[in-house]
């Protein structure tokens, strides 16, 4: 049922460089970042004058929850890409502190390719930027993508393009919504997997919050997953604990199919920087 930490691992194009204070220091190919993180609430390895010398962008926070991007190091935002195997991924800055990827979901990405997904099909619901639709489509799925922001589906488009991917099925809707037409439709996936927002906006306005729409979420995809199929899914909320998460999945899917983790990132100095729940469901 429960098992140890899942630990997301660095890559050619990625590092975890150092946290605490409330932030971290991140490298995404040659470009260095700093971004707010509530779980860094530790001190940080390097003093943050060497994380000053050291980055090209910071995140900074105001005091009403609100942000903006420092540029400290001048670079070119056009050619900010970084690679994750062969899928090329444009970065840049956002309203928020998000760039256009979360490397946590690496431990995901891994995951996903050891499963036997030729001809299978895919369902990757909040498919944000499409690393893991490019990951699943590799692997010979049928992959199907939502997102109810059209913007974030039309950069996920992007990425699969210039990554040699043009057959992903990409629909701009609210995740759950379509679902629930998907379970009208009778439709059943091999794999489904969910990064969903703690908070969010539907495509037509609605207001989403993970913890009151947990349960609602795990009894629709249960509807459409196919009877040997996958699921993944991470949580981010800081009121989704990891024992009502088992708890709410094991009353869907049964405490022998699930797996419930924390999902958590190394830095390159050694700390620890704790990223959600991760719950997996193998049914059959």
């Amino acid at each position: 049922m429960a098992s140890e930490k899942t630990i997301a691992n660095a890559w050619t194009d990625y590092e975890l460089l150092d946290a605490g204070g409330g932030k971290k220091l991140e490298r995404f190919g040659s470009i260095i970042t700093i971004r707010p993180d509530v779980n860094a609430y530790f001190k940080s390895e390097l003093d943050f004058k060497v994380w000053d010398e050291q980055a090209h962008l910071e995140f900074r926070l105001n005091k009403d929850g609100s942000g903006k991007w420092q540029t400290k190091k001048q670079f070119d935002f056009d050619d900010w890409f970084v690679q994750y195997g062969e899928a090329r991924i444009q970065l840049k800055t956002t309203k928020f502190k998000h760039i256009g990827i979360f490397p946590e979901q690496e431990a995901n990405w891994k995951f996903i390719e050891t499963l036997d997904l030729k001809d299978k099909s895919v369902l990757n619901l909040f498919c944000y930027t499409g690393i893991a639709s490019y990951v699943a489509r590799l692997k010979g799925a049928n992959v199907t993508q939502i997102d109810s922001d059209k913007q974030i589906l039309e950069w996920s488009k992007t990425n699969l393009s210039q990554s040699g991917i043009t057959d992903v099925r990409s629909i701009h809707d609210d995740a759950l919504k379509f679902a629930q037409r998907e379970v009208k439709r009778e439709k059943k996936y091999d794999l489904i997997i969910m990064d969903p927002p703690a908070y969010g906006i539907g495509a037509k306005g609605e207001r989403w919050v993970l913890e009151d729409k947990i349960d609602e979420l795990l009894a629709t995809v249960k509807l459409i997953l196919a009877p040997n199929g996958t699921l993944i899914l991470n949580t981010y909320s800081p009121k989704l604990e990891l024992g009502q998460l088992r708890r709410v999945a094991t009353a869907h899917f049964g405490i022998q199919n699930i797996t419930t983790t924390e999902l958590w990132s190394k830095t390159k100095t050694g700390k620890d920087l704790f990223y959600g729940n991760l719950l997996r469901v193998k049914m059959g």
